[in-house]
């Protein structure tokens, strides 16, 4: 089994941790060429034994962001307690800056909004209001400013846009409640604690933009509900103001589901009277309008109940609006 783990860290450092984070780069060469560390790694079990999940949880435990030896000297002495850490979290990347693919889909429709996210985690991406926008150019030039009524707020999000621009507004918000396996609460020191090692380091300004939102969410907490979606989804969009457009978000989330849970949560939301706003890998589900080439596509599909939208970087740090603008013109 130690040769599963060489290989799926070593896949990390080679494919997914370049450009992101040189620090877990190295952490994971060092665990691809270190049995000894392999052989605790094998005693967590399979599905929460990722790089990432691994790393956070040895931050969350004390481990310095220093280099391999240090982390490695770290996990040796912390052994047991960082497989129970483990063993007990999931990687819950709450990041809000995916609203910003998310605004332009959210501008088309009529509110009040009445938002349900699934696999909400802390559910700072209920706050689409709560936020402001910069989109910017390739130059860096702010091409559109959007803010909250009340004006700017403490967490900006910035996107890159190519192409054309569509019209954007701040939602009408009223109802917020979010669906997760394990919901976290942003008023929780532990739960922030977690959200905060799952940052990755050398992602400038995340972490300040993770916190900034988590005091958003923790001024004003969304309805959270722990479960599973398929059966929970149903119940809580019963719970909805019937005088607002009840709006299901799956922000990156479907591509965590098995492909039978996956599909009989699409056909759940089919049938309620909602919109539906995803962003997932162009290879993940058949319902896109048009029909799509997954081979040219860049990074992932923003769309509304199947319709696509734009292409854009599954945590909102650029979009590429794919449909004609004059159609959503005001």
């Amino acid at each position: 089994m130690t040769d599963a783990v060489e290989r799926r860290y070593a896949r990390f450092a080679r494919e997914e941790a370049p450009g992101r984070s040189a620090l877990y780069a190295e952490w994971a060469v060092g665990v691809a060429g270190d049995p000894e560390v392999q052989r605790v790694l094998e005693r967590i079990p399979e599905n929460r034994r990722q790089p990432p999940l691994v790393f956070a949880a040895t931050r969350l435990l004390g481990a310095g962001l220093e280099g391999y030896p240090a982390w490695r000297r770290f996990l040796m002495a912390h052994a047991e307690a960082v497989v129970a850490e483990c063993a007990a979290r999931q990687l819950q990347t709450n990041e809000p800056l995916r609203l910003a693919a998310l605004l332009p889909v959210l501008s088309e429709i009529e509110g009040p909004l009445a938002l349900l996210e699934i696999g909400a985690s802390a559910g700072l991406c209920l706050y689409p209001d709560r936020y402001s926008y910069r989109y910017l150019d390739a130059d860096g030039d702010v091409l559109s400013a959007i803010d909250p009524a009340d004006g700017p707020s403490s967490v900006m999000l910035e996107c890159r846009v190519h192409g054309s621009l569509p019209p954007l507004r701040p939602p009408e918000v009223v109802w917020r409640a979010g669906i997760d396996l394990a919901p976290l609460d942003p008023r929780d020191p532990r739960d922030r604690d977690w959200l905060r090692a799952l940052v990755w380091p050398g992602e400038s300004g995340r972490e300040e933009r993770v916190v900034a939102a988590l005091d958003v969410a923790a001024s004003d907490p969304p309805r959270l509900t722990a479960g599973d979606a398929v059966e929970e989804i149903a119940a809580v969009a019963a719970a909805a103001p019937p005088d607002a457009t009840l709006v299901v978000t799956t922000p990156g989330v479907l591509v965590h589901l098995p492909r039978a849970r996956r599909e009989l949560l699409i056909e759940r939301i089919s049938q309620l009277s909602a919109r539906w706003v995803t962003i997932d890998p162009p290879g993940l589900l058949d319902v896109w309008r048009p029909a799509i080439d997954e081979a040219t596509w860049p990074g992932f599909v923003v769309a509304l109940d199947g319709d696509v939208r734009a292409a854009a970087d599954p945590l909102g740090r650029w979009w590429e609006w794919r449909t004609d603008v004059r159609a959503y013109a005001s």
